[in-house]
């Protein structure tokens, strides 16, 4: 049976999992990566592992993460969820309809138009289903900063000494 504690738990998954651009997922490891997703039939999709996408943490079919969703405006932690992992097949129903709803939420993607084809070839799409009665997982104190993963990426150089004068000129119109 289930109690109106577990619903509200639930609801609250839901919408905050929703309205979140990003979650941070943990694998068994314990690596930890904020990753785009999708929520769709009652579980959070992702996709990666392939050439342009994103990186999946240490996921795999069957096993068990945790999922932390952060507040869109603000950006701090909202709520912590476990998380039951199923890949899902290539070609299948349930396959199909969640890549059906991904590929709308894909940004800049480098080939929009066989993106679909791709991900069915090189790519997991991956269905994190909430775990009920498992409570919600508590929140650490603290910031939980954390050394950025090494990645080729840079900064931008810095800005030229003389530009905030130029800016400060300017008048308003």
């Amino acid at each position: 049976m289930t109690t109106a504690a577990e619903l509200l738990d639930v609801a609250l998954v839901e919408e905050a999992t929703k309205k979140s651009g990003l979650i941070w997922v943990r694998g068994a490891a314990g690596v930890e990566r904020a990753l785009w997703h999708l929520w769709h039939e009652g579980a959070a999709h992702v996709v990666g592992d392939g050439p342009g996408e994103q990186p999946l943490p240490d996921l795999v079919d069957g096993g068990t993460a945790t999922v932390t969703v952060r507040s869109k405006d603000k950006g701090g932690r909202l709520v912590g969820w476990q998380a039951k992992v199923v890949e899902l097949a290539a070609g299948t129903e349930a396959w199909e309809s969640a890549v059906a709803e991904l590929k709308g939420k894909r940004l800049n993607a480098p080939d929009a138009e066989t993106m679909t084809e791709r991900w069915a070839r090189e790519c997991r799409v991956l269905r994190l289903e909430p775990v009920r009665g498992a409570g919600s997982v508590p929140v650490a104190e603290g910031s939980l900063a954390a050394q950025p993963l090494p990645s080729s990426a840079t900064t931008r150089n810095p800005v030229p000494a003389g530009l905030p004068r130029l800016l400060a000129r300017r008048k308003p119109r």
